[in-house]
């Protein structure tokens, strides 16, 4: 954009150009009025470099004279500006904040209940925090090729559609914290094209019980480029079968304050994790298979303190595998919690006589094995009596025939005896009334 100027008589005449020169001529007008010219290629004959047939070019004429003042000079030039600055770029949305130079827009506490439309196109970094949107659709990211950052934190959201995301290809970091996530549809993300590489979901979902389809959408929407995810503060109490097996390159989670009690040995399947922080959580004790599970992670950092470590037998496999292991970082702050002679004992610490594992241990087998033996040998005695019953069938049934006559007798002259004292005293009560 440039300006030029026309000499006249008494006169200045000055001429803005867009890209490009106008051939053409322009009449002098007053200072007071600016005149746009606004017209097609054919009507102005505009040479506009890289413009299509039958755009429109824009020309603003200014006449100074010397009868002009410089205050009304200065108000016609600062009227220009806010005319023409407009021009040059796409228009924010209201109530944002936009940045074409940075390729940024911000509508932070806006108290905004849904998404604002007409998001320049131009924008890499969209900041939609602090408002009171609920719902995400399946159209309202439409048309951003160029988003690489987007947070959507601290708002209320609780449902993303079906598609949500998906247009967006060029994202890298999504922040969805800070919100009351319930209904995440599986395919809100383009399993296809999925390039985002952190996600961050702490203190995103609204009971625990929505981990289930944060774990479905994971599974199911292409994270093949995720390398770091963040769950924090969730109230999470276990993790899905199969939530992290599509995230092959996952390196950093974060499960802080969370209520986990257990990992399986296929939670981390499939994953070479770097960084992995389980603080803040319900651990009691990490058992062989979650031990197994953390064995494979090679590269590993991990992160133990805080939890409600209950110092008694359980826990012996736990111990000696922090004092063989290098992957706990924290391992000199991991202290018992129970029972109360042991509180606060460092882990690493205890043995096996602070925990009386040993010889309880022995008992137990020992009275295991004596419980073993005796199922066995009545097995066998019970074995060998219906063996003999089998065999003695026969003489079992006669002497059964027989036991039954003879019972049946008895049963007999009991009931004849009976009958003979109720005749006898009939027969007395008869006399004494004669």
């Amino acid at each position: 954009m440039a300006w030029r100027s026309q000499p006249g008589k008494q006169r200045d005449l000055w001429l803005w150009e867009g890209r490009g020169k106008q051939h053409g001529s322009c009449s002098p007008t007053s200072l007071h009025h600016l005149s746009f010219l606004c017209k097609k290629k054919k009507s102005i004959r505009a040479r506009l470099e890289g413009e299509k047939p039958g755009s429109f070019a824009i020309g603003v004429v200014l006449e100074m004279t010397p009868r002009d003042s410089p205050s009304a000079i200065l108000g016609a030039w600062e009227l220009l500006f806010l005319l023409v600055a407009p021009l040059s770029g796409q228009l924010c949305p209201v109530p944002c904040e936009c940045s074409e130079p940075a390729r940024t827009v911000k509508c932070v506490q806006k108290e905004l209940t849904s998404i604002p439309a007409g998001i320049p196109g131009y924008t890499r970094n969209l900041f939609i925090t602090g408002n009171q949107i609920a719902h995400i659709g399946s159209q309202d990211f439409k048309g951003l090729p160029n988003l690489v950052t987007l947070s959507l934190a601290s708002n209320r959201i609780n449902t993303i559609e079906s598609q949500a995301f998906s247009t967006l290809q060029s994202l890298r970091y999504l922040d969805l914290s800070h919100n009351l996530l319930a209904a995440i549809h599986p395919n809100a993300f383009n399993a296809r094209n999925n390039s985002i590489r952190e996600l961050n979901l702490s203190h995103s979902l609204c009971n625990s019980s929505a981990i289930r389809p944060v774990a479905n959408a994971l599974a199911q929407g292409g994270f093949q480029n995720l390398s770091r995810l963040e769950l924090p503060s969730n109230e999470i109490v276990y993790l899905p079968g199969g939530m992290f097996s599509t995230l092959s390159k996952l390196e950093h989670l974060d499960l802080r304050n969370n209520s986990l009690v257990d990992i399986k040995n296929s939670t981390f399947v499939g994953l070479d994790l770097k960084y992995l922080d389980l603080t803040s959580n319900s651990f009691k004790t990490l058992r062989r298979e979650a031990l197994s599970a953390l064995r494979r992670q090679s590269h590993l950092r991990l992160f133990l303190k805080d939890n409600p470590f209950v110092c008694n037998c359980d826990i012996e496999d736990l111990v000696n595998w922090l004092n063989q292991s290098r992957l706990v970082v924290d391992v000199e702050k991991l202290a018992c919690a129970f029972p109360q002679e042991l509180k606060n004992a460092s882990l690493v610490e205890l043995a096996g006589a602070d925990l009386v594992c040993h010889t309880s241990q022995h008992g137990e087998n020992v009275l295991q094995t004596s419980y073993a033996a005796l199922g066995a040998v009545l097995g066998v005695i019970g074995v060998i009596f219906l063996f003999v019953l089998y065999l003695n069938r026969k003489g079992i049934k006669t002497w059964m025939n027989s036991m039954r006559d003879t019972c049946q007798s008895l049963i007999e002259e009991y009931q004849y005896r009976y009958e003979i004292d109720s005749d006898r005293h009939i027969t007395q009560v008869s006399a004494l009334d004669v």
